[in-house]
């Protein structure tokens, strides 16, 4: 790929990605959780019709699907590229003002002058890798929305681009564009028969690079704690304070098995959400492990966790139910090793270190390998998703356009 084309084109779609709220929404019934989903899928809908992409459908859960017809005879797999819509719920997206950073120096970035809200270096030393170069950050009170606006942006730019370049040779390809994956629903409804590949790609990882084809394996977990309150005046012997239970469940496990104290393939127990008072409280804990022993281990931990305290204070004063989210996708993988081989030539071929690194979290191809599509993941470019420091590089998001080419192309080649 060359010209400035490609970097306007999917930092412009970027831009015009993110001002769209597509906060999923924990807890919710409804599919998708929320509407601003559809309404950007709706926009994508048309552009991706404006461009000439076809088969373009919306289904009713919302899931948007487009063909990329073939421009060579030869028999060969259609292949698939994902990304979903939505934007965590743990910090807001909406109103979301990016800041462009031309040129960047490698000191500090002032996200927000009111708040002294500051990206750096210091905190982040990543940061130092992309001097230099242009940068898109946040004002400090959102998200960015690179995980994963970022991802569908590259996606639809490097299908415009073959396009325009019928001189590239590629198989079928289909694209699909998924929803309320930040809560664990990304592929509830997806309909793997109708995508019609032999596997696919999400474009859904952080920096300049990474291939990841094994994650967690991951569980939800929701405690309720029953306390009794009554006067504080005359609580002796009445009162039951489920948020001292709520505070003795979360310090009895272990320190050192927490996001902020584990990396690698190290698992861990995290609590993200409390609410309540003295008559009641409510938890939410992911239990994440790269094996399932070790899941099943955390598991066990928990439901001790729970007798032991119902033991001290009473039977049903806690409650909790563990629900598996999913599972390590690379058994599955290991079953389809050429599309890791492929993307980690194509990540060479683009002038790039493959970095192969384990996800520690998930994605919908972590879903859709044990549903039949073998779905490794690749990189968009992003850092420090779902929060105030979120921040992408131009060059790794034009980088990225060009690996899901270049994979499209050594298809075609074999």
């Amino acid at each position: 790929m060359k010209g400035s084309n490609k970097v306007e084109k999917v930092v412009e779609r970027f831009l015009k990605y993110i001002k769209y709220d597509t906060s999923s929404k924990d807890d919710q019934e409804t599919y998708p959780s929320t509407p601003g989903q559809l309404l950007l899928l709706k926009d994508i809908e048309k552009e991706l019709i404006s461009m000439g992409m076809q088969n373009v459908t919306t289904d009713k859960y919302g899931y948007v699907f487009a063909m990329l017809a073939p421009n060579i005879d030869k028999n060969i797999p259609t292949i698939g590229f994902i990304a979903h819509v939505d934007t965590s719920p743990e910090i807001s997206g909406k109103d979301i003002k990016p800041q462009i950073i031309e040129n960047y120096d490698g000191n500090d970035i002032l996200l927000n002058k009111l708040q002294n809200i500051v990206l750096s270096p210091k905190d982040f030393p990543e940061l130092k890798d992309y001097i230099g170069q242009t940068i898109i950050t946040t004002d400090g009170t959102t998200l960015l929305g690179a995980d994963d606006k970022a991802g569908v942006a590259e996606i639809i730019t490097a299908m415009e681009y073959l396009i325009e370049h019928p001189e590239i040779k590629h198989g079928k390809i289909m694209i699909g564009l998924t929803l309320d994956e930040e809560v664990g629903r990304g592929v509830d409804f997806f309909d793997v028969k109708r995508f019609n590949s032999k596997f696919a790609y999400t474009v859904d990882g952080g920096a300049i690079g990474e291939l990841e084809c094994e994650n967690f394996n991951a569980a939800r977990a929701d405690v309720i704690i029953t306390g009794k309150n009554t006067h504080p005046g005359s609580a002796k012997g009445v009162m039951v304070n489920s948020i001292l239970i709520g505070a003795e469940f979360i310090n009895s496990f272990p320190d050192d098995e927490t996001p902020g104290t584990t990396e690698g393939y190290q698992g861990f127990y995290h609590v993200y959400e409390t609410s309540g008072s003295v008559d009641s409280l409510s938890m939410k804990y992911i239990l994440r492990d790269f094996t399932m022993d070790g899941l099943n281990s955390k598991k066990e931990y928990m439901k001790n966790v729970t007798d032991k305290l119902n033991k001290k204070y009473g039977k049903g004063t806690v409650k909790v139910k563990i629900k598996d989210q999913y599972y390590n996708m690379a058994e599955k993988i290991k079953e389809n090793k050429d599309t890791v081989d492929i993307a980690y030539k194509a990540i060479q071929e683009c002038g790039i270190k493959p970095k192969v690194a384990p996800i520690r979290g998930g994605t919908d191809g972590a879903r859709l390998s044990y549903m039949g599509l073998p779905t490794p993941n690749l990189f968009t470019g992003g850092y420090n998703f779902h929060g105030r420091y979120e921040y992408i590089p131009v060059p790794s998001m034009v980088k990225a356009v060009e690996v899901i080419i270049k994979i499209s192309e050594l298809y075609a080649a074999k």
